[in-house]
């Protein structure tokens, strides 16, 4: 198991890694709406929330040696399900064909105040 971690992504808020890279996947921790330089929560609507989540899972994948076209699985979790269209439309552009794996729920709340929060798990480029 080897950490990944990188600057152009937030730090992490607790005692987890940005990312993890074991064997031939990439599991990178749930990503949100957080300005890497910053720390500063960003976006006034869903969906730029959306897109600089994924911005920053794209980070971590990179510092992996990977992309977004090497995602298999992704989790998306959701503040409020009215905005899961919305949600779906950014991530649609982010993402390539054929569509990783995911599921999307609803939550009660997440560590901050964000709307969406996103994890994923991805191939491994050969070390």
């Amino acid at each position: 198991m080897k950490e990944i971690s990188t600057d152009d992504a937030p730090d992490s808020i607790g005692p987890f890694s940005q990312g993890i890279r074991s064997g031939d996947r990439i599991y990178v921790s749930g990503q949100g709406p957080v300005d890497p330089d910053t720390g500063d929560l960003v976006g006034d609507d869903i969906r730029a929330e959306t897109e600089l989540t994924l911005e920053n899972i794209e980070a971590v994948l990179a510092a992996g040696g990977a992309s977004l076209d090497d995602v298999v699985k992704a989790s998306v979790f959701v503040r409020d399900m009215d905005d899961y269209d919305a949600v779906n439309e950014v991530y649609g552009e982010y993402m390539s064909d054929p569509y990783p794996a995911r599921s999307a729920v609803q939550v009660a709340d997440l560590p901050v105040d964000i709307g969406v929060e996103i994890e994923v798990i991805a191939e491994a480029p050969e070390e």
